[in-house]
């Protein structure tokens, strides 16, 4: 099972991981905070100080338009924040 599934690149966020030091991830559903920090730990090298979890709901939209009523909906997820001990960092741009 795969836990890390992306990271998230958003302005927002790498504010945060210059800040901070939290950078974030969207997980597995099923992973605990337990099993995000182990394979966080084991795929950058680095030490994790804390782990916060959210849980995003799919949201479903319902279109009127000329050719009839179009329904549909967001995948929902599970994003987790790590903050990284201080002194060490996450580089996502490495690699491309």
């Amino acid at each position: 099972m795969s836990i890390i599934i992306k990271p998230i690149i958003t302005e927002k966020i790498t504010k945060e991981g210059e800040v901070f030091n939290r950078f974030g991830f969207v997980v597995d559903k099923k992973a605990n905070k337990v099993q995000i920090k182990k394979a966080v730990e084991a795929a950058y090298g680095i030490s994790i100080v804390s782990v916060n979890t959210m849980n995003y709901r799919a949201d479903r939209t319902t279109k009127y338009t000329k050719s009839g009523l179009i329904s549909g909906k967001t995948n929902s997820y599970k994003k987790a924040i790590v903050q990284v001990k201080e002194g060490e960092t996450i580089d996502f741009y490495n690699n491309i």
